[in-house]
């Protein structure tokens, strides 16, 4: 794995390349920074936009496009986060010139036409409408809405029907031509290819060069809100969350400590006294969100009804808990173990090293911090450790979600 630098129409491109032969596979990935829905004028734009993309080229028409890719087992795809757009192809080394020619007519004529736009708007709402009858789906909503409150964050990125309406033809091409830039632009690019085989050169021909943007940081709440929903369900379904404030050395620090808190499932200190010892949800978890613009940490469960209270109660006294003893030998015995067992598997395939790449070079990290890290936490110790969770204080800062029926039977 190395890093690169590229010379596109006078733009500096950082190009993430893994060279590897063990299978006749290719995939490369067009990643643009400031460029997900944190870039929209009106909400779902960015959504839609990927949707768009995957319609085929205006030339040839969504089928003719689509069976092509098919016939030749080409995966063309296009997704929108908060922070970046991804166009990511991924075929057999035989196939990548061809691949590589149709993601580039995919991005000089996207399939601009009035009728594929009624059709997505369509499929839109009906995702929508039935978001609305998922409680999960509107709990995590809720928690979204008073954690990053004035956000673009408050809103479902899937937009909001309202939104939905207002979205034209024009709205999309603009947040395509503006977001999909060279400027703001890295290549990930792995398997059996050699460089000289892509022809960087012509995304020039395709793509603007744009100016450089600035991602606007999210401002996490902290002032401790709950929002409660009532519904008719059978269970309480409750969302949590804080700010999260961490050095950027720190990072393997924060990965055992949220793990022991509540990333591991079994054997986690939510699990232990939510599930284990009390019996009040089949499964708790909680971890950290870790993005250039904000983080936070997010948990949820799911409880009776007549639970909710109790429960909202131990997750409060337990991360506070967490936060002002730490964690015991043991429990960092076992976390060293399971982390230094399990995480080397996370980069057993060429696609899995390569995604763990693009995170580190779009976090700030040197290529390699992954492997760095767990070095460090074999020599983690534990008063090392307990330091670092006692300067979490912000996650005593939490603001709670809870759906529930108010409607239930108090026990006799």
């Amino acid at each position: 794995m190395e890093r690169l630098n590229l010379k596109i129409a006078n733009s500096d491109i950082a190009l993430i390349y893994e060279h590897s032969s063990e299978l006749p596979l290719v995939g490369i990935k067009l990643v643009f920074k400031v460029a997900g829905s944190c870039n929209e004028k009106k909400h779902g734009i960015a959504t839609m936009a990927a949707e768009l993309l995957s319609e085929g080229s205006k030339r040839i028409g969504s089928n003719e496009f689509n069976r092509a890719l098919d016939m030749r087992a080409i995966l063309l795809s296009a997704s929108a986060g908060y922070e970046t757009f991804e166009i990511s192809l991924e075929c057999l080394s035989e196939h990548f010139e061809y691949g590589f020619d149709m993601l580039l007519e995919l991005l000089a004529q996207p399939n601009y036409d009035k009728n594929i736009l009624k059709k997505l708007k369509t499929q839109t709402l009906g995702i929508i409408a039935s978001n609305n009858s998922d409680f999960d789906y509107q709990a995590s909503n809720a928690l979204k809405a008073i954690l990053y409150p004035n956000s673009r964050l408050a809103t479902p990125s899937i937009g909001t029907p309202e939104s939905i309406a207002q979205i034209e033809l024009g709205d999309i091409k603009e947040f395509i031509e503006n977001s999909l830039n060279l400027e703001n632009m890295f290549i990930v690019l792995g398997g059996d290819i050699a460089l000289e085989r892509v022809k960087f050169d012509r995304l020039a021909d395709v793509l603007k060069v744009g100016e450089a943007r600035e991602l606007s940081p999210v401002k996490v709440s902290i002032e401790q809100r709950e929002e409660i929903i009532s519904r008719p369900s059978q269970q309480a379904y409750i969302y949590f969350g804080s700010p999260l404030k961490f050095a950027l050395e720190d990072r393997y620090k924060l990965s055992v400590a949220m793990f022991i808190l509540g990333s591991s499932g079994f054997g986690s200190r939510l699990m232990e006294e939510i599930r284990v010892k009390r019996g009040l949800a089949y499964s708790v978890y909680c971890s950290a969100n870790l993005n250039l613009s904000y983080n936070s940490m997010s948990g949820y469960l799911q409880t009776k009804n007549e639970n909710k209270d109790k429960a909202i109660h131990l997750i409060k006294s337990q991360i506070a808990k967490f936060v002002k003893k730490g964690v015991t030998q043991k429990e960092l015995n076992a976390a060293r173990n399971f982390l230094l067992g399990s995480e080397p598997l996370r980069k057993e395939t060429m696609f899995k090293r390569l995604a763990i790449a693009q995170k580190e070079y779009y976090q700030g990290y040197d290529l390699g911090e992954f492997d760095l890290n767990l070095e460090r936490i074999k020599s983690l110790k534990q008063k090392e450790l307990n330091e670092f969770i006692a300067s979490l204080e912000e996650l005593n800062q939490l603001s709670i979600a809870c759906l529930y029926s108010c409607l239930y039977s108090e026990p006799k």
